[in-house]
């Protein structure tokens, strides 16, 4: 083992959450460790938000290309597979230069937390002990495996889906979360049979019965057979595929694929040798570290951030605690404040949420004012051919100030921006009426929705 080393920050994962939290530390001139188990950038550059939206891409574009020629899905999906991992390469190599650029060390390795100031760092040949006046724990999550299909080579996790060589030709996708459907779609879009299995009443659970209508259409246009209130059993594997069993309304029931994909939800890493129990640091029942306003958990210098604190598992989430965390440990009076994480799926139409939806706003029986703009009368969507969809503002009716907003359609992972900067500022809907959109923009969707909220409160 090397000889100890002592630094001012160690930062332990390097996805969205732990480059930023290195880079934004170094910043304020500490000496700043980050320490990667497996590739530079975490789950989300190498085997989450980045490929799979580069692949939903790809799948985008195949349907356009399909609609005015015969190309081959299988050839197309071999190309698309290429893309993606050019895309992956370029970004990660991006987090790599961040890091340097800011004088941030690498260490390759499984980091494990000896004492409270101390952390042993075992790479493939070697191991050194660090010495940190404070850490930030950015160890991010994995998908969660059900008992009843462990992983395997007809089971896949995102990650292998991800990686798959050849293009499926049918595949059963067991939970349909935003991960689930955003991928099932893209594999419908290349041609591959789907069926989505839902333990829940619908798909897409957490947003409103009238956001997830377009979603659903185009869900089914693509040829998805969609089962709710389904409960899977087990599966019997051979080496053709798999029969997947599974009860719905007290029936069984069964379906044949070549694969299973698995999406019911990601597990923090919290657990195996990181060491929190050794250094007395706490986790819930789910495995996940409280942390305060300034995202420090029951040890003062030890941070979290990310997957593996409460909320959302989002990569922009984990980015913005990071500069909370290490501003915090540079003495700044930083303090997190999520009234405003954007919520995105990905899908055909994409949606979006940030702040306070109508649903919960009725359920805490607060008063509000709706204004509602349809994607069919704006004159961009129209020349896109992108009609399906609309945005809805929600706003307080005495004073007009913004408090949440909803959007499907398509664009509406951009979109959602103009609404967030919206409640973050304490804007109202007469700010976003009156504001000068260019036309034809799909942004003048938002401009109509505020102006008819703004109807209402007079």
């Amino acid at each position: 083992m090397s000889q100890l080393k002592r630094i001012d920050t160690l930062v332990i994962g390097s996805g969205p959450g732990g480059y930023a939290a290195a880079v934004r530390s170094a910043q304020f001139g500490m000496e700043t460790i980050v320490v990667e188990r497996e590739q530079i950038g975490g789950v989300c550059t190498n085997v989450g938000c980045i490929p799979s939206k580069s692949l939903i891409a790809e799948a985008h574009r195949y349907n356009v290309h399909r609609q005015w020629n015969h190309t081959v899905a299988s050839a197309s999906f071999d190309e698309a597979q290429a893309f993606k991992q050019a895309v992956v390469n370029k970004q990660a190599g991006g987090v790599q230069y961040l890091l340097k650029s800011a004088g941030v060390t690498i260490l390759e390795g499984e980091a494990s937390l000896i004492d409270q100031h101390t952390v042993a760092i075992k790479g493939s040949e070697t191991e050194q002990l660090v010495s940190f006046k404070s850490a930030i724990l950015a160890t991010g999550s994995r998908p969660i495996e059900l008992q009843a299909l462990p992983f395997g080579e007809r089971i896949l996790s995102s990650t292998e889906a991800l990686s798959l060589s050849k293009l499926p030709i049918s595949l059963v996708v067991i939970g349909g979360g935003y991960i689930g459907v955003e991928l099932g779609q893209m594999f419908a879009k290349f041609g591959t049979k789907v069926t989505i299995l839902e333990g829940g009443e619908q798909v897409l659970p957490g947003f409103e019965s009238e956001l997830t209508a377009p979603v659903i259409r185009q869900l089914n246009a693509d040829g998805i057979t969609i089962i709710t209130g389904a409960k899977v059993v087990n599966a019997e594997q051979d080496a053709d595929g798999l029969t997947l069993h599974y009860v719905k309304n007290d029936e069984q029931y069964l379906v044949q694929a070549e694969y299973a994909l698995v999406t019911v939800g990601r597990k923090p890493n919290t657990d195996g040798s990181l060491g929190l129990d050794r250094i007395g640091l706490p986790t819930t029942n789910r495995g996940l570290i409280e942390t305060d306003e300034q995202c420090r958990t029951a040890i003062p210098h030890i941070f979290a951030i990310g997957d593996i604190t409460n909320g959302p598992a989002l990569a922009h989430k984990a980015t913005y605690e990071a500069k909370v965390a290490a501003e915090a440990i540079a003495g700044e009076p930083s303090a997190v404040d999520y009234k405003a994480i954007p919520l995105v799926v990905f899908s055909e139409p994409e949606l979006a949420s940030v702040g306070l939806t109508e649903t919960e706003c009725k359920a805490k029986a607060l008063p509000v004012v709706v204004g509602k703009s349809l994607f069919k009368i704006n004159g961009r969507a129209l020349a896109l051919k992108a009609t399906e969809g609309f945005v809805k503002v929600i706003a307080d009716p005495a004073s007009g100030i913004v408090m949440g907003a909803q959007i499907v359609g398509a664009e509406a992972s951009t979109l959602i921006s103009e609404l967030a900067l919206a409640i973050e500022m304490g804007a109202t809907v007469q700010d976003l009426a009156m504001t000068i959109h260019p036309h034809p923009t799909m942004g003048e969707v938002i401009m109509e929705a505020a102006g008819n909220a703004v109807k209402k409160i007079r």
